[in-house]
């Protein structure tokens, strides 16, 4: 992949978070959404690309623009997958709190996972713990072999995890190994980062969260030099086991098989992400862990983005201003 297209896709997330911030608070999840997605989208079709969305706002039945298999750009150029989510914490923009995020991977074509949209068990690990992790083993001994290579206690272990019913036992189970916990609301693609960059307190990141953000997260753990593996598992067996999560996760196991995928089974990160060669873009709406989000500052509005190219390892913070254009109608 060209290394000039890298900050191309630093200015679609760009646009997509000055689109979503215009709802900023306005209690309209779906609105922000969608303009991110219209923001999004027509920024892409500007690019020397012939892309195609692997990962996206559903399938074409369920979503006009953004949709898996959608091709983008203008035809010419580098063939390439293309992950998005337009933003990572709808609700947070809708109600105004913290860690929004519009997000994009891309990578040479066909090396991305192609996954149904369902639920993945994901366990993340820094660069010291490359290669250590095993999915299919007890979360301890993950906890320890990522304890041991970083040369810290049990105790001195911060591990992120979506604040869940479903994770409330885990939670009990790490608070009494005597871990940390950081239980975060929503959005695992940031919480993932963090736990490959070297001024975050963030040890690792265990929970269930969606595919689609699973494989997003795998795109740049890789390109920040961490570890990954995940486990795409059926509605049924995360959510109540009742006659119709059983009927839903007949039809994900289905696609899967459709899709030559096996669910349970346990993914490395290669078998996610098969290229080092992926850029990875993210852009503030609201303040977080991991961007500053965007601010007004009179008829200027500031942004933060974070950009990571993996062939070359390179992590830049991109300070931007823009023009305040009119809110929305």
């Amino acid at each position: 992949m060209k290394r000039e297209l890298a900050l191309e896709f630093a200015r679609v997330t760009e646009a997509a978070a000055l689109a979503g911030w215009q709802w900023l608070g306005r209690g309209d999840k779906n609105l922000a959404d969608g303009a991110a997605v219209n923001a999004m989208r027509s920024m892409l079709n500007t690019l020397d690309i012939r892309g195609q969305i692997v990962i996206g706002e559903g399938e074409i039945d369920e979503a006009p623009m953004l949709y898996i298999g959608e091709q983008l750009g203008r035809g010419q150029g580098d063939e390439i997958d293309i992950a998005v989510d337009p933003i990572e914490g709808t609700r947070m923009t809708a109600m105004g709190q913290p860690n929004a995020l519009c997000v994009i991977a891309v990578a040479d074509k066909g090396c991305f996972l192609h996954a149904p949209d369902m639920y993945m068990e994901k366990l993340v690990a820094g660069p010291q713990a490359r290669d250590l992790i095993d999915l299919e083993l007890p979360l301890r001994h993950n906890l320890e072999v990522i304890a041991q290579a970083s040369g810290k206690a049990l105790s001195e272990l911060t591990v992120a995890v979506l604040d869940k019913p479903r994770h409330r036992q885990v939670i009990t189970q790490l608070h009494d190994l005597g871990c940390r916990v950081y239980a975060f609301p929503d959005g695992d693609v940031s919480a993932s980062i963090l736990t490959c960059l070297p001024d975050s307190s963030v040890d690792v990141m265990y929970g269930i969260g969606g595919a689609p953000e699973g494989v997003i997260s795998a795109a740049v753990v890789r390109a920040l030099g961490g570890d990954m593996q995940g486990r795409l598992l059926p509605r049924h067996q995360v959510k109540e086991d009742n006659q119709q999560n059983r009927t839903l996760g007949a039809q994900e196991i289905a696609r899967c098989v459709s899709m030559g995928i096996e669910a349970g089974k346990c993914l490395t990160l290669a078998e996610m992400v098969s290229s080092d060669d992926v850029v990875f873009a993210a852009t503030g709406i609201t303040d977080g862990d991991l961007l500053q989000g965007i601010r007004q500052q009179g008829q200027q509005i500031s942004s933060e983005t974070l950009l990571v190219r993996g062939k070359s390892g390179t992590l830049r913070r991109i300070q931007s201003l823009h023009r305040l254009s009119p809110e929305p109608q």
